[in-house]
């Protein structure tokens, strides 16, 4: 049922042949302080003209004015003011207690004030609240009334209304993926948002994975893109298929890289353990011509978060990287000087590891192949996001993962569950 894990070779010719099976053609399996600059609204989408599908008209990249706060992001974190942003957690389930483990540390470091933690279930509030030293409310709105910005980490059930609430009290919000139930109840978030002059973040967290930043600089005309997102079965998110609980990661990240609109999407899904789809595959085709493959798998015995990608322009490229480790290979011609590697060092790579972190040049096609590890500096994605949900709220800027940005991977991860659910 799972993806062959191991296409990686030491040429480009035997990766592309030995990508997983299905990889072409998918398989019918906040007080905010009134002395500061307000945060300029931003500009709406661009619409894009679809015809190959009906109901869906995702927008390109949102030409949105991120300035440094965007460019920096992987930066260490600096605020411009003297003043600490107050925040708090609603929700410290499984994903909600690291939420609160990283504000703690950034309070201990100085960088923020984390007034505490509010969830449904007392004990499990005050088991993490103990855990990090930090204070139970006894409801959203006692967190509110003690905060500038609030992560929203709760059931998607529960994200428009809390939302709202908050949005309308004019309070930033980061609220966890997937951002709202529907697309108009997101585009209300967006609107109301920008009618108060507040940040709104969706916790799409591979956009700020070390992989991604680096995936953007060097993969700049993808022509092919192969993603593999596969887990075994949660005891969380249950409440939602699949694409709405894993494919949107990549939805998001394949949008933001890609930079065109989508004009064809061939979805197909199965439900295995629950009642919504449990596995799914996506094909999209996008007006520059580039294509993705899309696989998400919640009953998956090992666990997986890759992404490939064949990249044309002056250099052509094939990029496989491992979101999950944070390495990854790039492959790519030989420049001139680069002499083939020898046989002793090819095999001590392939078959002890040793000399791993080296560049291994083979002959193939009568060309020179160079496969090299990527120099990729590891961070925590999770609390490189925090850290800038928090510098947008300091400084006013639109944060790298903003509403309108999570509703373009969201209407795209409903139109694919519509189809989805059209299949069964």
């Amino acid at each position: 049922m799972t993806p062959n894990p191991n296409p990686d070779t030491s040429m480009i010719a035997v990766a592309i042949t030995d990508l997983p099976p299905g990889s072409v053609k998918p398989r019918a399996l906040s007080r905010v302080d009134p002395r500061r600059t307000p945060m300029a609204a931003p500009m709406a989408p661009a619409p894009v003209k679809s015809s190959s599908f009906a109901n869906f008209s995702p927008a390109p990249a949102p030409r949105i004015p991120l300035s440094a706060a965007v460019k920096n992001w992987q930066a260490p974190f600096v605020s411009n003011s003297n003043a600490k942003i107050r925040v708090a957690v609603l929700g410290v389930g499984s994903l909600g207690k690291e939420h609160a483990r990283l504000y703690a540390d950034l309070a201990a470091a100085g960088l923020v004030e984390f007034t505490g933690l509010y969830d449904a279930n007392p004990e499990t509030a005050r088991k993490i609240a103990a855990k990090h030293n930090a204070r139970v409310f006894n409801s959203v709105a006692e967190a509110a009334a003690h905060a500038d910005a609030l992560n929203i980490v709760t059931p998607t059930t529960s994200h428009f209304d809390l939302a709202k609430e908050l949005l309308a009290q004019g309070k930033h919000v980061l609220v966890e993926k997937p951002m709202t139930e529907t697309t108009e109840q997101a585009a209300e978030l967006v609107q109301l948002a920008q009618q108060k002059k507040c940040v709104l973040q969706v916790g799409h967290v591979e956009r700020f994975n070390p992989v991604f930043k680096y995936l953007e600089t060097v993969a700049t005309e993808p022509r092919f893109i192969e993603v593999h997102r596969l887990s075994p079965f949660p005891a969380r998110s249950t409440d939602i298929g699949v694409v709405l609980d894993l494919m949107i990661h990549d939805l998001d990240v394949v949008l933001a890289f890609v930079k065109s609109p989508v004009i064809s999407v061939d979805a197909v899904g199965i439900p295995v353990l629950s009642k919504s789809e449990d596995i799914a595959n996506v094909r999209l085709r996008f007006a520059n011509g580039c294509v993705a493959n899309l696989t998400a798998s919640r009953v998956s015995p090992e666990r997986m978060r890759k992404i490939r990608v064949f990249s044309g322009g002056l250099v052509p490229s094939y990029i496989s990287l491992d979101y999950r480790v944070q390495e990854g290979y790039i492959y790519r011609i030989a420049r001139d000087g680069e002499e083939e590697s020898s046989i002793l060092k090819k095999l001590l790579v392939a078959k002890l590891g040793v000399g791993k972190d080296s560049a291994i040049v083979s002959e193939f096609g009568g060309k020179r192949v160079v496969r090299e590890p990527v120099p990729i500096a590891k961070d925590e994605p999770l609390k490189l996001e925090l850290q800038h949900f928090v510098q947008c709220v300091t400084d006013h800027q639109t944060p790298l993962v903003s509403g309108e940005s999570a509703k373009r991977a969201l209407d795209l991860a409903f139109e694919i569950t519509r189809q989805v659910q059209q299949s069964k």
